[in-house]
């Protein structure tokens, strides 16, 4: 992300709340501020922090998500998360960035927050400079029962084996339980390329490459047959 998404959930269902709190904290530059049992409670929320996203259930009791995103300043984009696909009419005529069906997949909403991105613009210069001073090139995985930091400068290659991901980095490797989807997503598209279903390279590694492989760091890693024609496209092209 090129900036930070400060976000809340409001949801009266317990479970709804937990998946969508799991789900925000993968996503790298998005903080969940505060996850709300009721309309009501995230008024209090946004009144006094800064909040720029909602993801707000339909049918709640007392106030409705519907009378919430009515009343809310059109500064904070709301994101709707429902069961019902009948009220979707309403939720765009409210401007709302999306609408989520339930059950919602990492996938969908990791759509819709590109989405909202990508309707804000490219950020100030001034934010801008703060992410290229910072590189803002990185995300965090659970690795040995803490948060580790992978920067995307130091990533050579990913590797899936079973139900584990290792990063091999310049300094070394990093074992996590992730799925390739899951850290294919958070990862960018101009700097890495998925050769394999077993492999994720940065372009910047490769050494040089056949119709067959791809060689990092003295490495020989194969190009899969579904893949072939993206990654010699990609490669033949720079």
């Amino acid at each position: 992300m090129d900036r930070q998404i400060n976000c809340i959930v409001v949801d009266d269902e317990a479970i709804a709340r937990e998946i969508l709190e799991d789900y925000l904290s993968r996503i790298p530059g998005v903080k969940l501020v505060a996850s709300c049992k009721s309309a009501l409670d995230a008024f209090q929320i946004i009144t006094g922090t800064e909040v720029n996203l909602v993801f707000l259930d339909i049918n709640m009791p007392g106030l409705s998500g519907l009378s919430f995103a009515r009343a809310v300043s059109r500064d904070i984009k709301v994101i709707f998360t429902t069961a019902y696909r009948e009220y979707a009419v309403d939720g765009f005529d409210l401007q709302a960035v999306d609408y989520l069906l339930k059950p919602i997949s990492f996938e969908r909403l990791l759509q819709s927050i590109r989405k909202y991105v990508s309707e804000l613009g490219p950020p100030s210069d001034a934010n801008a400079k703060e992410e290229t001073d910072d590189n803002g090139e990185y995300l965090f995985v659970r690795a040995d029962r803490k948060m580790v930091r992978i920067d995307f400068r130091e990533l050579l290659y990913i590797e899936s084996i079973g139900d584990y991901l290792q990063f091999h980095m310049k300094t070394g490797k990093v074992v996590s339980r992730e799925t390739m989807t899951t850290i294919e997503a958070k990862l960018p598209q101009s700097d890495f390329i998925r050769i394999h279903r077993s492999f994720i390279v940065a372009k910047r590694a490769i050494n040089c490459y056949t119709t067959e492989l791809v060689e990092v760091n003295k490495v020989e890693l194969p190009i899969g047959r579904s893949y072939k024609e993206q990654v010699m496209k990609v490669l033949e092209t720079g």
